[in-house]
């Protein structure tokens, strides 16, 4: 029976060469000159400081250009609050990774929903679907990709 995995994880690596050249460019930003801005990555977080609020939300639109240009979804970036010690305001976006519980019972809830021959079974962080149709299986995947689940969705181990 065909099927396959629906899963969302971000690859650390991209997104570390995304914070490199965010830094990078933040450099040679003339608004930015002179001011200490930097991105960090950390423990599947990203660090943003910058002495002022509007320009962690410049630094963000930077951030988030930067990883769709190393094709990852921005949709990963979870934001945090600004806090600010100091001189230096800071942000703290971390990485969704994986599928949560209820994200995985909405996506089963969906297909059993979608009256087609295939059923959905959460495996960890993983939803499994399978079905006798390929074609059921691609419908399925473009549910997905249409409903707002708020995590980027990538589909993998697809069998035959």
């Amino acid at each position: 029976m065909p099927s396959f995995d629906v899963v969302s994880e971000v690859d650390e690596q991209e997104v570390r060469n995304a914070v490199d050249q965010a830094n990078r460019e933040l450099e040679k930003r003339f608004d930015f000159r002179g001011v200490d801005a930097s991105f960090e990555f950390a423990d599947s977080a990203v660090d943003v400081s910058a002495p002022e609020e509007f320009q962690i939300q410049q630094m963000e639109d930077i951030l988030r250009e930067k990883l769709t240009r190393r094709s990852v979804d921005a949709g990963c970036l979870d934001p945090g609050d600004v806090e600010g010690a100091g001189k230096v305001k800071r942000c703290r976006y971390a990485l969704k990774q994986g599928i949560d519980q209820d994200t995985a019972r909405k996506m089963t809830k969906m297909v059993k929903g979608s009256k087609l021959k295939v059923q959905a079974q959460i495996n960890g962080d993983k939803v499994r679907v399978t079905g006798k149709k390929r074609d059921d299986l691609q419908e399925v995947m473009t549910m997905f990709r249409e409903a707002e689940l708020g995590l980027p969705l990538q589909f993998d181990n697809f069998r035959d």
